[in-house]
This record gives structure tokens, C-alpha cells and sequence, in this order.
């Protein structure tokens, strides 16, 4: 049989088996509620060091807190002089009520061609075609060009502390040499016409200030008048800052995605005009629309113990990002808008990241698209959100979301990630594991 002909068999084994890859990770429940009340990723964990040791690689499961388990393995290549690879997903999920989905979030049931489930995009999808396209390279024993590590990472969806964070600190080693990365939100597709579908290669993502506002006042009966109210106080502020329209600052990878997609859409684009910028986005109108400021959303509150009891204390906490660039302006604006009664500390920050769309990686995600999808052109985007990245960024290494998705037009991507009725198509899996393949060859 010929080279290319094992190469083609490979990749049909793998898409054979990444559906049922993705939906046994489905089934295993990784909820993670940030606070180890969790089941915790060590079955995902043993799952996938198990289907890894089954095609004759030496996967390390690495516990950071009682079951908080990563797996992390090496791939040797053909050239062991070159830099390495970083392949990275994870394992863990946010959480999920059953009763508000159509199919249970757990069950990984196939249905309208979907494979249903929390983290059927966030990320097991990406772990799945990851794990299928390993297997076959190794069954038929085609090495990859360099070397390439696998990690599979948990509590991404906390911040990353006893997942990334923990290994990079504590096991800086498992990465040695490796210079590049690819890992989640990128290279799913933007049907802009029949000639033309655009795949976002995440190369930005905003930084992170989840944060905590307290409010302290003076407690009493609630039928007394009381000028100094906690509660009164805490949510004249958040509602200030909820409200708030933040000034658009265009960063260089924005700049960049709008150029793109003008020159794709044959008209110009102004991201000062945002609506009728954002009209012409359809599905990712939300995810690219949050890239263009700095962003402060109050996600919870809590105050008082009994209705007739004014409390001394109120609290809130805030999802804040940052644009690579305006972490001090963010800042400086948060605390302009609070004001000086309201005391403000992180649960959680990290960095914004920014590299260049250019490079061998980046030709190499390009050349495996175009194989795949003839019309298919990558095109560089910020992540409102943020990943284990910014903790491989701390090592050197330069970190791109890269895991590819064909997808239909009509399939709201953006609104999928963290939402009800999560779902990824069996044919943008099976898609996927082909350009993987490719692009490890090619890289």
C-alpha cells in the first residue's frame, strides 16, 4: 500500500471514531462549579490515558487537588532537532440543568446530525478529533514531522488553576522545547457566499478581571428610614457599570479580521459603526461585537438574611475583560464608575494575549483548510473570552486557537458555549479529523 494510501485509510479510521470519542467524553460528567463541589475531571482523565496507551504512548496522569487530573503525553517525531508542539484541550465543563435542554446534557445523544451535550464545543469536540486523529497516526505509524505533546487539561473553565496553571508551575518540563500551540475557540468556519467560507484562527484574547464589590453600610430595622443602605449603595453601582456603553478601541487583531472580512464582503467596514458592522456577521455578530471593547458584566449578588433586616454588607461579582493593550484604562474606568464607597478585589485575573497571523503554523492551518474546503480562507479574530493559553504564554510559547469546525450557516457557533442544547455536527467532527491530520503533517 502506498504512503498516501495509508494516510487516506488512517484518516477514515479516524472519522469513523471520533463521533464515539466525543460522545463518551460527553458522558462524563466534568462539571466544574469552581469550588471542587465538582465530580472533578479524573475519570476524563483516565478515559483518555486509556484510548492513548492503547496505540503505545506513556500518558502521565497529574492530579493538582483530589480528583483535579490532567493527562499530559509526548509524541516523538521525525525531527527531534526541531521545536515541538503543544496540542491542548480540556477536559471540564461548566455546568448544565437538564430540565431547560432538549436532549440530556450528559447523554452525548446523536440527533438532527448533532451530537448533543455539554462541551460538545466547549471543548470535548476539539479533545475528541484530537484523540481520533493520535490514534490512527500511531496505528499506522506515521510520525509526525516534530514532536508534539498532548495535554488534556483540568479546570479551564475556573481559570485554569489546578489545570494549566498547576502544570506550568509545578511541571514546566512535560513542555520542554515546545515553541508553538494550538487548543480551543478557532478555526470554525463563517459562511460569507457560495464562494467563499472564512475559518477565525484565534490569535488575541481579552485579559480577565473576575472580580468581587463589596459595599459596607449600616445595619438596622428595615421599617426605619436608613440613609446609609449596603444594598442601596452596591446596585447604584452595578447598575452604573452594567449600563455602561465602553469606548470601542480597535486592537491590532480586530483591525486585521475587519480588513479581512471587507475585503471578502467586497465593502468597507467601520468599526465605529457598529450595527451596521455587526449586521453583516450573522452568527458571530456576538462573539466578534464583544472584541471591540473592554467589557464589565455583574453576574451575581448577595445581601442580607431576613426581610424586616437591612444588612450591613452588600456583594456583587463581575465578569470584567480587558482588550490586549487597556488593562490600565479598564481600570481606571471600573473605579471611576463605582465610585470610592465600593471596594473591589479579584477572585480571578490574568493576561490579554496578541500574536501575528504569520508563520509556518499559520500557512499550515491555511494549506489544510483549502485541502478540505476549496473555498475555505483562515482569517485571524480575538476571543472575548480567555483559555489555557495564558497560562502556555508564561513558557514562551506561542498559542493559537485552532480547532476546526466546518459548519452549517445556520448554527448559532457563538451561541453554543455555555448555552442550552450545546451540539456539534457529526460531519464538522468528521471534517475536523481531516484537518488535523493534514496540519500536523504540514507543521
Amino acid at each position: 500500500m502506498s504512503d498516501s494510501s495509508t494516510a487516506r485509510t488512517a484518516m477514515v479510521r479516524g472519522e469513523d471514531e471520533v463521533t464515539d470519542l466525543c460522545r463518551d467524553l460527553i458522558r462524563i460528567d466534568t462539571s466544574n462549579y469552581g469550588d471542587h463541589s465538582g465530580p472533578g475531571e479524573r475519570a476524563a482523565a483516565e478515559y483518555v490515558a486509556e484510548k492513548l496507551a492503547e496505540v503505545g504512548l506513556e500518558p502521565r496522569i497529574i492530579e493538582s487537588a483530589k480528583g483535579r487530573a490532567s493527562t499530559v503525553a509526548r509524541i516523538a517525531g521525525e525531527d527531534p532537532s526541531r521545536p515541538a508542539l503543544l496540542i491542548h484541550g480540556h477536559t471540564d465543563v461548566v455546568p448544565a440543568n437538564a430540565d431547560d435542554w432538549t436532549h440530556h446534557p450528559f447523554s452525548g445523544e446523536i440527533a438532527d446530525g448533532c451530537v448533543w451535550g455539554r462541551g460538545a464545543v466547549d471543548m470535548k469536540d476539539m479533545d475528541a478529533m484530537t484523540l481520533a486523529v493520535v490514534r490512527d497516526r500511531l496505528r499506522s505509524g506515521r510520525k509526525p514531522p516534530r514532536d508534539i505533546v498532548l495535554a488534556f487539561l483540568a479546570d479551564e473553565e475556573a481559570g485554569g488553576t489546578y489545570g494549566a496553571r498547576y502544570l506550568v508551575d509545578k511541571h514546566p518540563d512535560l513542555f520542554e522545547g515546545v515553541t508553538e500551540a494550538i487548543g480551543e475557540v478557532g478555526g470554525f468556519s463563517f459562511t460569507v457566499n457560495e464562494n467563499l467560507r472564512l475559518y477565525l484562527v484565534e490569535t488575541a484574547q481579552k485579559g480577565m478581571h473576575w472580580m468581587r464589590l463589596t459595599v459596607d453600610g449600616t445595619a438596622g430595622h428595615g421599617s426605619m428610614t436608613n440613609t446609609d443602605n449596603a444594598i442601596t449603595e452596591l446596585c447604584e453601582a452595578v447598575g452604573r457599570l452594567g449600563r455602561h456603553t465602553w469606548p470601542v478601541r480597535v486592537t491590532k487583531t480586530v483591525r486585521s479580521f475587519l480588513d479581512e472580512l471587507s475585503d471578502a464582503l467586497g465593502t468597507p467596514l467601520d468599526p465605529e459603526d457598529m450595527d451596521a458592522t455587526l449586521a453583516k456577521l450573522g452568527g458571530i455578530a456576538k462573539m466578534v461585537g464583544a472584541t471591540l471593547r473592554n467589557s464589565a458584566a455583574p453576574t451575581m449578588l448577595g445581601a442580607g438574611y431576613k426581610v424586616n433586616v437591612i444588612p450591613g454588607q452588600a456583594t456583587a461579582h463581575v465578569d470584567g475583560r480587558f482588550l490586549p493593550g487597556y488593562e490600565e484604562e479598564f481600570l481606571a474606568d471600573l473605579d471611576r464608575l463605582l465610585g470610592p464607597r465600593v471596594r473591589r478585589e479579584d477572585v480571578h485575573a490574568d493576561k490579554a494575549l496578541e500574536t501575528s497571523f504569520d508563520g509556518n503554523l499559520v500557512d499550515a492551518m491555511q494549506s489544510a483548510l483549502k485541502a478540505e474546503d476549496p473555498i475555505a480562507r483562515a482569517v485571524p479574530y480575538m476571543l472575548s473570552g480567555g483559555t489555557d493559553a495564558k497560562s502556555f504564554d508564561d513558557l514562551g510559547i506561542r498559542c493559537f486557537g485552532f480547532a476546526p469546525l466546518k459548519l452549517p450557516p445556520e448554527l448559532d457557533f457563538a451561541g453554543m458555549f455555555h448555552g442550552v442544547d450545546e451540539r456539534v455536527p457529526v460531519e464538522g467532527l468528521q471534517f475536523g479529523v481531516r484537518v488535523l491530520d493534514r496540519f500536523i503533517d504540514a507543521s
